[in-house]
């Protein structure tokens, strides 16, 4: 079926561009959501007349989205759940918990908005991304700790990465020696029972 996009949308296309869908997707998520309209003559005459309208309301939304973007950019959520002691969570987080977690912060985001590719299923830091609008996406970090305080101390040792990397990068440098000293050791070990 060939639509009339309405907004821009995500690996398909433009506002105005005529774009060919499978019918299902069509009829079931961009005709109901009012995102594109079947592509007919009196639909492009409909189209041609309202264009000025719908960009004018693109802008606006989009402006309204940069707004909430620049306060929701590089936000830190931390989420405290149970885990075992691999760091393997008992539940999920997944995107109704950062949604709820959005919303005792003050900001109002639906499920859909939140781009998690699957649930978060263990200990850590994750960067999630939210699209508030299709052409503005942030990126937010997600710490899922056992407890506040871990939480922090995450935080904490991620910013000292942050503010040194060349200490984060002669860590990295450090355990690579120790770990090929630790196998070569172990080489020796078995060439001499060998």
């Amino acid at each position: 079926m060939e639509v009339i996009l309405l907004e821009r949308i995500e690996n398909l296309g433009f506002m105005g561009d005529i774009v060919k869908v499978k019918d299902g997707y069509a009829r079931n998520f961009l005709l109901p959501q009012k995102k594109a309209l079947r592509k007919s003559k009196s639909n492009l005459e409909y189209f041609n007349a309202q264009k000025v309208e719908l960009e004018a309301l693109n802008l606006k939304r989009k402006g309204e989205a940069e707004a909430v973007a620049v306060k929701l950019d590089g936000l830190n959520l931390v989420m405290v759940r149970q885990a075992g002691e691999s760091g393997q969570l008992y539940g999920s987080v997944s995107a109704r918990d950062i949604t709820d977690s959005l919303k005792a912060e003050g900001f109002v985001i639906a499920r859909s908005q939140v781009l998690l590719n699957h649930p978060i299923k263990d200990l850590g830091r994750y960067e999630t991304r939210v699209s508030l609008h299709p052409e503005v996406i942030v990126t937010i970090t997600v710490v899922v700790a056992r407890s506040e305080a871990e939480a922090q101390a995450s935080a904490a040792a991620a910013a000292a990465l942050l503010e040194r990397p060349e200490d984060a990068e002669e860590a990295v440098a450090n355990e690579e020696e120790a770990e090929a000293a630790l196998l070569d050791d172990e080489d020796a070990d078995e060439y001499e029972q060998g």
